[in-house]
């Protein structure tokens, strides 16, 4: 029986996957979870749809059951977060001072909400969207004729004020820069979903800030940068999340926006590993350290750690690949090229349904899709593929892409 412990610290999506893959690699050592939420692992994109517009008798889709955990010899310890790791000595110290010795140690530790600085910020009323108890307290303060201000024209911005529009709220979105969505896409897509928030009655101010957030006992409304009013029973914000980071600091691992890893997922020290939206890694499809906040890379990098952890040496190489939905409609970005230029388009913008392409020496170094789920899902292939292809025949629609892809 094989007496090594191996500890997971970050019980969220990626902890969850990493410890489902270690037993399934065939380790039989201990396996202890660490996670301050009460929560069993969960993924984080219901969190700002399905949850929101809950129904009743909706049920929440936990990764595993706790009979699962069991039944795997996965020791759970939920509720209680690690403060300090000792390198040296190779365990973890947890908020209630108990300690965890460990052979191989993974940290899922994921984000935090980046926190905006302005008066009001903290009153009750307004909320960041991080884990299943904000989904659920923001749920509940979602009714028809309620005045909902989102600051953050970001992906989790626009989820949000989807969700709660569908719900019947009244809705304004207050994004500071000249476009949504504008650290992802290029501007022809951001013309697009400011177009589809508007036509389902969503406010959208542009070039907007926030002054301060008004209030006595009760939350009463937004004052903008240009020092408008807004009436708001809720206010959600969402500007991005911060790497949690503080227990690697602590342990003098190399930190540089994100846990710097190896494409083994290891860190700076030999017997650690991280993965997920925390770390900083070496994609070679993008040619460069990324950190990537994505569903994908929380499942997929947590499992190749795990593997890898159990003695597989496959790195973790994978085209980066996110999507949202919105209303009716879903988009979808593969690749993260520096900038989005010179592309080539498939299909008609205006008709909603399209896809853009960035190409790098013939090849695609990006690609981005607005309800076509299938061509995103080829292209993906093409690109990890490493085939080249000229921008005629990806723009002509006369060739599909699945010939394309087949070439």
């Amino acid at each position: 029986m094989n007496k090594e412990r191996y500890v997971v610290i970050g019980a969220g999506h990626a902890g969850g996957r990493a410890v489902e893959a270690m037993r399934m690699a065939g380790f039989e050592g201990d396996i202890v979870l660490v996670g301050a939420e009460q929560h069993l692992p969960y993924e984080r994109p219901p969190l700002s749809k399905e949850v929101l517009q809950a129904q009743p008798g909706y049920e929440f889709p936990y990764i595993r059951s706790r009979e699962y955990y069991d039944e795997q010899r996965i020791q759970l310890r939920l509720g209680i977060a690690a403060t300090s790791i000792a390198t040296k000595e190779k365990s973890v110290t947890l908020a209630d001072s108990e300690q965890l010795s460990f052979d191989k140690l993974l940290l899922t530790t994921g984000g935090s909400v980046r926190h905006i600085q302005i008066p009001g910020a903290d009153r009750s009323g307004v909320y960041y969207l991080r884990t299943l108890e904000d989904s659920t307290a923001i749920e509940s303060n979602l009714a028809g004729d309620k005045n909902i201000v989102v600051i953050g024209g970001g992906f989790i911005g626009l989820e949000v004020a989807a969700s709660a529009r569908q719900r019947g709220c009244n809705v304004i979105v207050l994004e500071i820069a000249d476009r949504l969505l504008g650290r992802g896409v290029p501007p022809s897509v951001s013309n697009y979903f400011l177009k589809l928030h508007q036509s389902h009655d969503v406010d959208i101010r542009l070039n907007t800030g926030v002054q301060s957030i008004e209030g006595s006992t009760h939350l009463s409304g937004v004052v903008t940068s240009d020092g408008e009013l807004l009436p708001a029973d809720l206010v959600v914000i969402g500007v991005g999340i911060v790497p949690e980071t503080k227990l690697a600091e602590q342990a003098k691992l190399k930190v540089d926006n994100g846990i710097v890893v190896n494409e083994f997922c290891q860190t700076s020290d030999p017997s650690i590993f991280a993965a997920g939206d925390v770390t900083n890694h070496f994609n070679p499809f993008v040619g460069r350290h990324i950190r990537l906040e994505a569903w994908q890379c929380a499942q997929n990098m947590a499992i190749a750690a795990a593997k890898i952890m159990c003695g597989h040496k496959t790195p973790y190489i994978e085209v980066p690949w996110m999507w949202s939905d919105q209303f009716d409609s879903n988009l979808q970005v593969a690749g993260m090229p520096e900038r989005w230029e010179n592309i080539v388009t498939r299909g008609d913008t205006a008709s909603g349904k399209f896809t853009g392409f960035v190409l790098r020496d013939g090849k695609i170094s990006g690609a981005i899709s607005v309800n076509q789920p299938r061509d995103l899902r080829l292209v993906r292939r093409m690109m990890d593929a490493g085939k080249s292809y000229s921008p005629e025949e990806l723009a002509d629609e006369s060739i599909s892409m699945r010939e394309l892809s087949k070439r």
